[in-house]
């Protein structure tokens, strides 16, 4: 007669390989989410009202709407596009740009997510700012807001704080980009240098000499702000920088101090998962076994 235990444990073992196979399949999927979400994280929003009396919320909001539809048509095909929309009472221009190593396919992406972002943060105000980690819009009403390109509209420095020496190799790293910053064709520029990791971007309708001297104002900001962190970011009206120890990443990628966290505790569940599922099955068996001993 058969062991009444064999189907059992023969079920239990197929099962507990077809569990770590699914696993397996679906980590790059879930990866490849975890790293998707991270451009739609926010990470700052500016809303303002500057807009007349006369301006009825509703007719912004349709102007608004007009704008948006076509800058997410635009996104499709170019990580930097500026328009404008209006009626006979009021223009508004506006404009989105995408983080510089965005596919198009992301790009449009996290575009698409701007609009909702902006109706639920901001409305109807004008003028607007939204910043996400992989794309940012901004609009305003034309000829009542003044463009300052080196105007501070956000920073963050991380806790942590680097050992002797950290800031030598944090400098040395800004030089690299500040030369890779004046020869990039689309004015953004990833580097590594003594691990480390720093990026910088321009507004794709700066010139490349008022690129130089935004990218120069974000790294004397960091400097004098962030002192020893081993990461920060800065955001100024017409560019931005991030740095970060190569270990720990660039901030803002995941709404953390520091990127990559995400995907490594998406590793870390899908592995106690898998281990809860075998040590599960090890108890079963190891029962079972002392059950059989009994009869």
């Amino acid at each position: 007669m058969m062991d009444s235990l064999t189907i059992p444990r023969n079920l239990l073992y197929y099962f507990q390989h077809l569990l770590v196979l699914c696993f397996v399949l679906m980590l790059p999927d879930i990866v490849n989410t975890s790293k998707f979400d991270h451009n739609h994280l926010l990470i700052y929003n500016h809303c303002e009202n500057q807009t007349s009396v006369d301006h009825h919320p509703d007719s912004v909001s349709l102007i608004l709407s007009q704008l948006f539809q076509e800058l997410q048509e635009k996104s499709s095909t170019s990580k930097f596009f500026q328009t404008n929309a209006g009626d006979d009472k009021i223009a508004v221009s506006g404009l989105f740009q995408c983080r510089g190593d965005l596919s198009n396919d992301d790009c449009y992406s996290c575009v698409n997510k701007l609009p909702e972002v902006s109706s639920r943060l901001c409305g109807a105000s004008l003028p607007a700012r939204v910043q996400l980690a992989g794309c940012r819009m901004n609009y305003q009403a034309e000829g009542v807001h003044t463009t300052r390109r080196l105007q501070l509209l956000h920073k963050t420095c991380s806790l942590e704080q680097g050992l002797y020496g950290f800031q030598e190799k944090r400098d040395a790293a800004f030089v690299a980009v500040q030369e890779c910053i004046l020869s990039s064709p689309n004015q953004y520029c990833d580097q590594i240098c003594e691990s480390v990791h720093v990026m910088a971007q321009c507004d794709g309708n700066l010139g490349e000499c008022d690129c130089g001297k935004c990218v120069t104002t974000a790294i004397n900001i960091v400097q004098e702000e962030c002192g020893y962190s081993l990461a920060g970011e800065v955001y100024l009206e017409g560019c931005s920088l991030s740095y970060g120890y190569q270990e720990h990443g660039i901030v803002g990628y995941d709404g953390g101090r520091f990127g990559g966290s995400s995907t490594k505790i998406v590793a870390i569940v899908i592995g106690g998962i898998a281990a809860v599922v075998l040590g599960a099955g090890l108890c079963y068996i190891c029962r079972g076994g002392r059950h059989k001993d009994e009869f």
